[in-house]
């Protein structure tokens, strides 16, 4: 018989009867399958299980545990400064997309966005031009300077006033590039207050030597400044804003 110690009770030799691992390394910790990573990784070439994220990223549309924002997934915010569509966001009227439409882009057909600022002032010149005539024959027959401010204040309040009311919200000038000064709460046709608010700040300040005219520079120029609406002083006097219909 030889004198060598035997290989352990029938286990075969250099095999330690308590490894489970199969004699290919150590035991893994208890709780975690053979072949799992021990920082919870799937291993190296082979994808995370269903529904967990790669180490250190946070799962799709949850917030991320060391403070980062989501990087999408319902419920995520929308990009910074860009207001959701459909939503109000820093004074934007829910009933206007974005500017561009609601996924960027040109204008749907049918659809309005923000009328442009130098078609608005095209819009005006046109307007201005309309009344040319009718304020050069008022020249001609009034020769008191300040009734001619007056009877000039007056026409320009009375065109813009009935144009708005009967042609909703549209004068000439803003029919011809498709404009149209429309009501801020929901977007449809102003109240007929709102309209006479709108073209008596519009026009009647000219009837004041020097200041009427430094008051109707300073309002054509007032959208240039006035965000995000680009509202003149008369469209917040009526509570309305000029949109383009595509």
């Amino acid at each position: 018989m030889s004198t060598s110690d035997p290989s352990g009770y029938g286990y075969p030799s250099g095999q330690n009867p308590y490894d489970q691992s199969g004699g290919h390394g150590q035991q893994p910790p208890y709780g975690q399958n053979p072949g799992q990573s021990p920082y919870g990784q799937a291993p190296y070439g082979q994808q995370a299980p269903y529904g967990q994220a790669p180490y250190g990223q946070a799962p799709y549309g949850q917030q991320d545990p060391y403070g980062q924002q989501p990087q999408g997934g319902y419920g995520a915010p929308p990009p910074f400064g860009q207001p959701p569509f459909g939503q109000p966001q820093g004074g934007w009227p829910h009933w206007l997309p974005p500017t561009g439409g609601p996924y960027g882009g040109a204008p749907i057909p049918g659809s309005r966005q923000l009328a442009p600022i130098g078609e608005r002032l095209l819009a005006r010149l046109i307007d201005v031009a309309v009344l040319l005539i009718p304020n050069i024959v008022l020249f001609l027959a009034v020769k008191n300077s300040f009734l001619l401010s007056v009877a000039t204040a007056l026409l320009a309040f009375g065109y813009e006033a009935v144009m708005l009311i009967t042609q909703g919200g549209q004068t000439l000038g803003k029919k011809a590039l498709r404009l149209r000064a429309v009501d801020l709460g929901h977007g449809g046709k102003a109240a007929e207050g709102g309209y006479l608010a709108r073209a008596a700040v519009y026009s009647l300040p000219g009837a004041v030597y020097c200041i009427g005219s430094l008051f109707a520079l300073l309002n054509v120029l007032w959208p240039l400044w006035d965000k995000p609406l680009q509202q003149a002083l008369h469209d917040k006097a009526a509570k309305t804003i000029v949109v383009k219909e595509s």
